[in-house]
């Protein structure tokens, strides 16, 4: 799916190549007015954390049904999804928050979101270049295991 952020007179298209989410948003076709119920069955949020990033600034205003119910649009669910992959980079709330608010300011900012997104980037790949370092820290005590079973298993029947 393509995450879009519109401002003023431009539309940022970010198409990362796709990657397995642990909850896809699947959303009926032609429709585009969700309640909050709906959304949380969609991300797998809470209704509490859905309304936590509203009141925090990280969502944008959401539309309101003539009783007051939150109506959540595609585009909510594309910022949503969004949201939920700078999570999973582990950049924190307050920057979130922070790149959400420039956003909303427009085409200005685009030289500070870059370099937010640039920092993110970065950390990310130095946890990665971490998680390859155990990951072959893993393999090891697992492959000195398995020959350890296989020498066991061999001494047991022998």
């Amino acid at each position: 799916m393509t995450v879009m952020e519109t401002t003023g007179t431009r539309t940022d298209h970010c198409a990362a190549p796709p990657q397995p989410q642990p909850r896809p948003l699947r959303r009926p076709d032609g429709r585009d007015s969700y309640t909050i119920s709906e959304v949380v069955a969609f991300t797998g949020l809470t209704a509490h954390t859905l309304r936590w990033y509203e009141r925090i600034g990280l969502m944008p205003h959401v539309d309101r049904s003539h009783t007051g119910q939150r109506r959540y649009s595609n585009r909510d669910l594309d910022w949503l999804e969004f949201v939920g992959k700078l999570r999973l980079t582990g950049m924190p709330v307050a920057d979130m928050v922070r790149y959400a608010e420039l956003v909303r300011e427009g085409d200005a900012t685009f030289t500070e979101r870059f370099d937010l997104l640039e920092s993110t980037r970065r950390d990310v790949l130095a946890r990665i270049s971490e998680l390859r370092d155990t990951l072959a820290v893993l393999d090891r005590k697992i492959d000195f295991y398995a020959d350890a079973c296989r020498v066991f298993e061999k001494e047991k029947v022998g």
